[in-house]
């Protein structure tokens, strides 16, 4: 089987990690695209995409829609691994309609984190019964990451708020060099539940990156990384 061929856009610590672990995961880095140049996606098309079959955005929140948009209307299946950007989703999907391509995007593509967000909205089902019960969320990552709260704190409160009814509050810590910690406490009078992810290594992220550039190959349409590991759809 031909390696899947990819290109990299932003050289950021993401975009080497995924370079680095690209060839162990069956991936082929045929061109990386990095910012110098590359104002509001005007280095991405058709031609610098030749022999592309999906491409890998880690860049910034301001730039990520545009780089995005362009890989889509170069025919290229797009995988979005930056953060902070979703308020403009709504343009980038309706690219992704437009031009019949596939988009593939997450708040986080740590495989554990996935699994973690259906566990926490389950414990909302379950501690949302139980008003003794304040429920706080608190989330860490290292001092560069410039979204705070995260999009997958935002994302765990959202789930938490479907079963439970109410959204936990939210404190946000950047700190030194933290891949990324979220935690969700259950507090009462005389007890406390706490339910932890840690990322160890962002190379967890890039993983998961190139193994959702895997799975969009050769698909159509709007995904994220539950469809990846065969979770039902959240709702809205």
């Amino acid at each position: 089987m031909s390696p899947l061929r990819i290109a990299v856009i932003g050289n950021g610590r993401m975009g080497h990690a995924i370079r680095a672990l690209a060839p162990e995961s069956g991936a082929h880095v045929v061109t990386v695209i990095g910012s110098a140049g590359n104002d509001s996606g005007a280095a991405i098309d058709a031609e610098r995409l030749a022999g592309v079959d999906v491409a890998i955005e880690v860049t910034v929140p301001e730039a990520a829609p545009a780089n995005a948009i362009a890989c889509l209307e170069a025919g290229v299946p797009v995988v979005v691994g930056t953060t902070g950007w979703h308020e403009h989703l709504p343009n980038v999907t309706a690219a992704a309609a437009r031009t019949d391509g596939a988009l593939l995007w997450a708040p986080n593509f740590s495989p554990g984190i996935v699994l973690f967000t259906a566990l926490i909205e389950e414990a909302g089902r379950l501690f949302g019964r139980d008003p003794s019960f304040a429920s706080h969320l608190i989330e860490t990552h290292h001092a560069a990451k410039k979204d705070a709260p995260s999009g997958t704190a935002l994302a765990l409160s959202k789930a938490f708020a479907r079963a439970a009814g109410s959204l936990p509050e939210i404190t946000s810590v950047r700190i030194g060099h933290v891949p990324g910690t979220h935690e969700v406490l259950f507090d009462a009078a005389f007890e406390q539940v706490r339910l932890v992810h840690t990322a160890r290594d962002r190379r967890v992220f890039a993983a998961g990156a190139l193994r959702a550039a895997a799975w969009l190959a050769g698909k159509r349409g709007v995904f994220t990384m539950r469809d990846v590991l065969g979770l039902t759809r959240e709702e809205s």
